[in-house]
C-alpha cells in the first residue's frame, strides 16, 4: 500500500491509520533517509495506539518504552548502531520476544535479525516536498 503525505500532519495521520493493524508482537521497521519523517510516522502511530506522552526519535538512547496506552510499545531507533555484535548487545531479540508493539528507526539495520512476519515501512522524499510512503507486510 503506498501513499504520499505533503505534510507532517498528513504523515501523522497515515501513522495512526496504521496503528489500527498492529497488536501486541507486531513489529514494524521505518527505512528511509535522513529527514523522511520516520519519526512523525512513529508519533502518529503511538497516537493510534492511545500513547500521549511525547514521542522523540530516541538517538542517543537507543530504546524508549511506553506502557500507557492500549499495547505496549518499544520505540528503537538504530541510526547510531553498526553492526551484528551492536544489534545483539541491544536485547533487540528479547524486546522482539516481548507481547509488545516494537518499532524500530533505521529497521534495514534490523532486517537480518527478523525471524517473523513484519510491516516494513519505506519513506522517500518526493519532488513536490512532501513523503512517499510505501507500507509493505513480509512474511519471515
Amino acid at each position: 500500500m503506498s501513499h504520499h503525505s505533503a505534510s507532517a500532519d498528513e504523515t501523522l495521520s497515515i501513522g495512526r491509520g496504521l496503528s489500527r493493524r498492529l497488536g501486541p508482537g507486531s513489529v514494524i521497521l521505518l527505512v528511509g533517509p535522513l529527514g523522511a519523517g520516520k519519526t512523525v510516522l512513529a508519533k502518529g502511530i503511538a497516537e493510534g495506539l492511545g500513547i500521549h506522552d511525547q514521542i522523540i526519535s530516541p538517538t542517543y538512547t537507543i530504546v524508549s518504552e511506553y506502557r500507557e496506552g492500549s499495547v505496549h510499545l518499544f520505540h528503537v531507533d538504530l541510526y547510531r548502531v553498526e553492526g551484528r555484535d551492536q544489534l545483539e548487545n541491544l536485547g533487540l531479540d528479547d524486546l522482539l520476544r516481548d507481547d509488545a508493539v516494537v518499532l524500530i528507526e533505521w529497521g534495514e539495520k534490523a532486517g537480518a535479525m527478523l525471524e517473523g512476519n513484519f510491516t516494513r515501512v519505506t519513506m522517500a522524499l518526493a519532488d513536490d516536498g512532501g513523503r512517499d510512503i510505501l507500507v509493505e507486510e513480509v512474511a519471515g
